[in-house]
């Protein structure tokens, strides 16, 4: 796929930096993560995007994570979940972006350690690199290590989900107007199906952050201090929202879907009521003039002069009272 291995592990290390004491160093090899050496108040901080296998054994190599691990952040399609493997924090995200007129899914794993972070994109998501560089800006921050930075990650996902709602409502909100001003048709269905998939999957990406962020402020989780957890709780009021907003969304979405269906079906009684009144009023010549047509020796007023013009006197007058009364109705 690359032409070289060197060429491909640089095309899928987005970044490898050094910090130490909150300070960005310098920037690493990822060949040359082996030379160096573990130190107090040291960090390293790594981000991939789509790693093969090579890249990802050269990381576990380096920091002793676990292979089961290791297996989802290659393989990718993982639930959002925090797991714990001895003193490291495996973390899996999902994230969403805004691609053309569709929205997008992919997914972020974090490896949190005593030393490193390690987070690993799959698929359209947004860079971390404005995280790193809110963090580098913040030294006296970034100075409290491994789950500070781990916070801002958890931030960034949660705070850009809030656009995507933001336009799902928009397009929801644009969907009801169709509906009541009568330019919603067939074709739109299918968009509001597609619509409503993507509440789904951004409702299950969302609703799982609310316990991950529980479970981090418990005492068994690594590395986490207390002096962090007032970030968590923000983290998670910010979920808990952004999943209420989901929830009003999809009410809307569902209101609005019943509204087309009680409207379809005014629209369906209001063309029935007039295929009635006009068959009632078509109904009486019918019958007068299949009376006429049977052709009998004897029939009433059959040698009258003024037969034909009162019978068609008698069939518009009973049309023309028929259709007075349907029109009072309101069925014409």
């Amino acid at each position: 796929m690359y032409g070289s291995p060197n060429t491909a592990a640089a095309q899928q290390v987005v970044n490898c930096r050094l910090y130490c004491d909150g300070r960005a160093v310098r920037d690493i090899d990822i060949e040359h993560l082996d030379e160096v050496p573990d130190a107090p108040g040291q960090l390293i901080w790594i981000g991939l995007y789509d790693p093969d296998e090579e890249v990802l054994a050269k990381v576990q190599k380096r920091f002793g994570l676990h292979e089961l691990a290791i297996e989802d952040a290659h393989l990718a399609h993982q639930r959002p979940k925090l797991e714990v493997y001895g003193d490291t924090l495996f973390l899996v995200l999902h994230t969403a972006r805004r691609q053309a007129a569709e929205f997008a899914f992919g997914e972020s794993h974090f490896f949190i350690g005593r030393g490193y972070v390690v987070t690993i994109r799959h698929g359209p998501s947004e860079t971390f690199a404005a995280v790193r560089a809110r963090c580098e800006a913040a030294p006296q921050m970034l100075r409290k290590g491994e789950d500070f930075i781990l916070y801002a990650l958890m931030d960034f996902v949660v705070d850009n989900y809030f656009p995507i709602i933001d336009a799902m409502e928009a397009e929801i909100e644009q969907i009801e107007d169709d509906i009541f001003s009568n330019r919603f048709s067939s074709d739109d269905i299918e968009k509001v199906f597609g619509l409503r998939r993507d509440l789904v999957a951004l409702r299950h990406a969302v609703q799982p952050l609310q316990d991950i962020c529980t479970r981090i402020m418990r005492f068994d989780v690594p590395l986490i201090d207390r002096d962090t957890y007032p970030y968590f709780r923000d983290v998670q009021d910010h979920a808990i929202k952004a999943s209420q907003g989901l929830e009003t969304l999809r009410e809307n979405l569902g209101s609005a879907l019943d509204a087309h269906l009680m409207l379809s079906s005014v629209k369906a009684n209001e063309v029935m009521k007039k295929l009635a009144g006009w068959a009632a009023i078509l109904a009486v010549p019918t019958a007068i003039a299949g009376i006429y047509g049977m052709n009998f020796k004897v029939m009433p007023e059959l040698e009258w002069v003024w037969g034909y013009p009162a019978t068609l006197a008698a069939i518009t007058g009973a049309c023309g009272y028929l259709y007075y009364r349907f029109h009072k109705a309101g069925w014409l």
